[in-house]
């Protein structure tokens, strides 16, 4: 049973008592050593139940990519995984099991933000609902986790008159570097089905079917190539996502609304939906 030590305090939530039987081996001590995983980085991105006691867990790990986990008796109220199973907060888990749903051992709130609140919280629940939608299981994505920590700490931490505007680049940002994290964005410094060189002045856009190429002149949702070139070399940086939030941020109105709905085309495409449920949910909670 793995153990926090003193100084996780009360944060650390172990899993109960495991059910002995005849022989005086513990239910799990079947599972290999080499599938148990300690102090794993992770966020939840969904959780639904399992049973009247139970629930099952998706989440996402640094090391290990998306996973599912079952949390035994989580939904007891004597349980202490009650207060430390949340969304949009980092943890650091215990698991173990070689089956296609693991079997979660304990759970450490990391702290570091408090949870996102109004329309920040429902943006944090749209950036779930691409993670769940488009990334497999078991696919390890350690520069996207990284992303999605810095996304979630800068909904969480952002307030004032400026947090419309610092939300949005973040959230391009994000699914900037989600959509290349898993091979569905083009390169954006050539035009991707003849590989041409862009020019700078002439206008592109990114649409599901054929990638980046010149743009009608009568589409109003298109880029210069420059703003193409400056968001690939955002992305090749050391720092993706800060980089790119810096330049998305940079952008006029025009351009970043463009950019906004090409993004979203895509993702949609991507996600098989016209609309994501949670991209509806502020739609109407916005109408209000």
């Amino acid at each position: 049973m793995p153990r926090c030590s003193s100084s996780c305090g009360s944060r650390f939530a172990p899993a109960g008592p495991t059910t002995r039987r005849g022989s005086g081996r513990s239910a799990t001590s079947d599972v290999a050593t080499s599938h148990r995983v300690a102090h794993e980085p992770a966020y939840v991105l969904h959780r639904y139940d399992w049973s009247e006691s139970s629930l099952i867990l998706e989440v996402f790990t640094r090391h290990h990519g998306r996973i599912a986990l079952v949390a035994k008796g989580a939904k007891r109220p004597s349980s202490n995984f009650r207060p430390v199973l949340l969304p949009l907060q980092p943890l650091q888990l215990n698991y173990g099991g070689d089956a296609e749903i693991r079997t979660l051992k304990g759970a450490e709130w990391m702290g570091g933000h408090v949870m996102p609140t109004g329309e920040a919280l429902l943006s944090g629940y749209y950036v779930n609902e691409l993670m769940m939608r488009l990334l497999a299981r078991d696919d390890a994505h350690a520069l996207l986790f990284d992303a999605y920590a810095a996304v979630v700490q800068v909904l969480a931490g952002n307030h004032g008159d400026a947090q419309a505007a610092t939300h949005s680049s973040a959230l391009r940002a994000f699914e900037l570097i989600l959509l290349r994290e898993i091979g569905l964005l083009p390169s954006l410094d050539v035009q991707t089905l003849t590989l041409a060189p862009l020019d700078p002045s002439a206008r592109y856009s990114l649409v599901p079917e054929a990638g980046l190429h010149e743009a009608d002149p009568s589409l109003a949702a298109a880029l210069r190539g420059a703003e193409w070139l400056a968001l690939q070399q955002a992305l090749d940086d050391p720092a993706p996502f800060s980089a790119t939030v810096h330049h998305v941020a940079g952008m006029d109105t025009g351009l970043g609304a463009a950019l906004r709905t090409q993004l979203r085309a895509l993702l949609n495409y991507h996600c098989g939906v016209t609309t994501l449920r949670t991209r509806q949910m502020i739609r109407d909670l916005q109408g209000l």
